[in-house]
């Protein structure tokens, strides 16, 4: 096919899924710049938080989990607050639905049996509802995992039923160090509409990849749980927060500090500190503790929940729409789904964007944590870990390894004097 068919091939195409849009209007949600919301799945408030502080307003949470909801009971007093979100029959009147359904189905980590497993397989309930009411906006948030899942099938799942719904959708996969915030999580934030451009939201920023000197490099996260072949590693941030092992086990990251005292190398922070690296106040899990004495709780509760600048990004857009970037190409069913994209009633579009719609002030990771005090990783971690350093297939950093092998025998030696 030659260069000026290819490019009809694309305009007509173009042409085409923008027509779907044409009804959907770019201003914002509602006249008065309010937005009232219902959230699913809500876990401790961070889609819920990030949009109130964009002047929305919550009239409904739904989660099952009893720590969680002591926490949303604690910090969102007065509002509605439902258990299983299979015994909710009806929505409230609002303009949008938040879902950050379950993700243990759609994870590497998990268990990875697909959009339809128990877990994320709840997402079923998110379109029974506005199936029987009309919202006229969805938000849902999920792993990175969920765009190749099963072949991309968790994806098409999605789409097909938002579409059946009557609804127009753009997703972006973004990174939550976008919103200044020291933590490496890459989250796809979908949004369907019936109302006003989705794209419009999503699309309507693009700081792209920062510059090398935006991150330091005094210090590093890394997981001390990954196997031998994969390694969560990050510079002037942790990787992504994990909710840890389904026993209550927390599982924070661990962080390379090399200039530190030879005690102080390998640390990891606290869970206050985590609570800061998802955009929560100091505390903010703290009502969990009434009901769960775990350990593991309230790290299973930060490392599940959605980062709350990400959803206060989606909330101010949602509110003051930009003028969205829209050069892209056709995406044709079977095709790997893109970081971006948008469509309607089987069109679609893929879109090239960063993961990164802005650069917010970004709070440092050695500006965060105070490591100085931070708890060091244990003998028992830290031996596992180097264990695995000697076995796998993985190259690093030859100043980090002699750091993790001084300070397992620290450790070790610490344990056999106690």
């Amino acid at each position: 096919m030659g260069h000026d068919a290819l490019f009809d091939v694309q305009e007509f195409h173009r042409r085409s899924v923008d027509a779907e849009f044409q009804a959907c209007s770019l201003g914002g949600v509602t006249a008065s710049g309010s937005l009232s919301v219902a959230g699913l799945f809500a876990g401790i408030g961070g889609i819920e938080l990030g949009l109130h502080e964009a002047g929305a307003k919550t009239e409904l949470l739904c989660e099952w989990w009893e720590p969680a909801q002591a926490v949303l009971a604690e910090r969102f007093p007065g509002v509605p607050l439902v258990g299983d979100v299979q015994e909710l029959d009806r929505l409230p009147d609002v303009d949008l639905v938040a879902a950050g359904f379950p993700c243990t189905d759609l994870s590497q980590a998990g268990r990875t049996k697909g959009i339809t497993g128990e877990a994320s397989g709840l997402v079923g309930e998110v379109f029974r509802l506005v199936e029987d009411r009309r919202v006229p906006l969805l938000m849902l948030e999920n792993v990175r995992n969920m765009l190749v899942l099963d072949k991309g099938e968790a994806m098409r799942f999605l789409v097909d039923e938002l579409e059946a719904l009557g609804y127009r959708w753009a997703y972006r996969l973004v990174d939550s160090r976008f919103t200044g915030v020291p933590q490496r999580r890459q989250r796809v934030i979908f949004l369907a509409s019936q109302d006003i451009d989705p794209r419009s939201v999503l699309f309507a920023d693009e700081a792209g990849e920062p510059v090398e000197d935006h991150f330091r490099d005094d210090v590093y996260g890394f997981y001390w749980t990954e196997g031998v072949r994969g390694l969560g590693w990050a510079k002037d941030a942790v990787p992504t927060l994990k909710g840890g092992s389904t026993i209550g086990i927390p599982s924070p990251p661990a962080i390379w500090y090399p200039n530190g005292e030879i005690d102080r190398r390998i640390v990891t922070p606290q869970i206050e500190e985590a609570e800061q690296m998802q955009g929560f106040a100091k505390g903010w899990t703290e009502p969990a503790n009434e009901v769960s004495n775990r350990k593991g709780t309230r790290w299973k509760l930060v490392g599940n929940a959605v980062t709350v600048g990400v959803s206060r990004w989606v909330g101010d857009r949602l509110v003051k729409p930009g003028l969205p970037m829209l050069d892209g190409k056709p995406l044709e069913r079977g095709q790997k789904w893109p970081t971006a994209a948008y469509g309607a009633n089987g069109k679609a579009w893929a879109v090239d964007m960063s993961l990164w719609p802005r650069h917010e002030q970004y709070r440092h990771l050695s500006d965060l944590v105070d490591l100085g005090r931070a708890p060091q990783l244990s003998a028992r971690a830290t031996a596992g870990f180097y264990g695995r350093t000697q076995k796998g297939s993985l190259n690093f950093v030859d100043e980090f390894i002699v750091d993790i092998a001084e300070h397992a025998a620290l450790m070790a030696e610490e344990l056999a004097v106690a």
